[in-house]
C-alpha cells in the first residue's frame, strides 16, 4: 500500500531521526536519539554565517539510561548544530529528568521540567516521542521473555495501550485468549 500520488512539489526540508537501544552490562539500558534538520537550500544565519545546502540546522544527541521499570537514572544532551549561538547552553536541562518513569503521564512532567524556555524544543519532542517509544521497544519484550522463561506470566502490560492490542480485539484473542474481553467496549 502507498499513498496517493503526490502533487508537483519541491523538496524544502528533510527531519531525520534515529534512535537506538542498548542493553547494558550493568543491568541497566540507554536509549540514544538524534534529531538532525536539514534544508535543501543555502541561507545566511546571523549567529553561523551561511548555512550551506544539508548542512544542519539542528543537530540534538540525547541519551536516556533507564533501569528495568523505565525510571531515568541518567540523562544528557548535547547540540551540535542550531540556529543560534545560545542554543548548546540549555542542553544540561535534561539532567533534571532522573527519577521519572517513562509511562502514563510522562510528556507531561518532562515539559514541566524541561519545557518552554527551560529547555530545547527539539530535545524535548525528540525525549517525549521517539526516545519514549524506543525505551519501551527495547526494554518490555525483554524483560516479558526472560520473566516467562522464569514463571508463568500475568496479564501482559500492553493489553489496551492502542488499537491492536485492545482487550477485546482479535490480536489479544490469538494470542492471550485467556484475557480475551469480548465484553470490553
Amino acid at each position: 500500500m502507498q499513498l496517493s500520488k503526490a502533487s508537483k512539489r519541491k523538496h524544502i526540508h528533510t527531519r531525520r531521526i534515529e534512535c537506538l537501544g542498548y542493553e547494558r552490562d550493568d543491568g541497566l539500558w540507554d536509549i540514544e536519539g538524534q534529531i538532525t534538520d536539514t534544508k535543501t537550500y543555502s541561507f545566511e544565519n546571523e549567529d553561523r554565517g551561511k548555512v550551506e545546502i544539508g548542512e544542519p540546522v539542528h543537530n540534538m544527541l540525547v541519551r536516556l539510561t533507564v533501569d528495568d521499570n523505565l525510571i531515568i537514572q541518567k540523562a544528557e544532551a548535547i547540540t551540535t548544530f542550531s540556529p543560534f549561538n545560545i542554543c548548546p547552553k540549555i542542553s544540561n536541562t535534561v539532567e533534571t529528568l532522573r527519577g521519572l518513569k517513562i509511562s502514563t503521564g510522562f510528556t507531561k512532567s518532562v515539559k514541566e521540567r524541561i519545557g518552554g524556555t527551560s529547555g530545547c524544543t527539539h530535545i524535548t519532542q525528540l525525549i517525549t516521542g521517539p526516545l519514549a517509544t524506543t525505551a519501551y521497544q527495547t526494554i518490555t519484550p525483554l524483560l516479558f521473555a526472560r520473566k516467562k522463561k522464569r514463571r508463568g506470566l500475568g496479564k501482559p502490560s500492553i493489553i489496551d495501550t492502542c488499537y491492536g492490542w485492545a482487550a477485546n480485539g482479535p490480536i489479544v484473542k490469538r494470542i492471550w485468549p485467556k484475557y480475551f474481553n469480548k465484553t470490553q467496549k
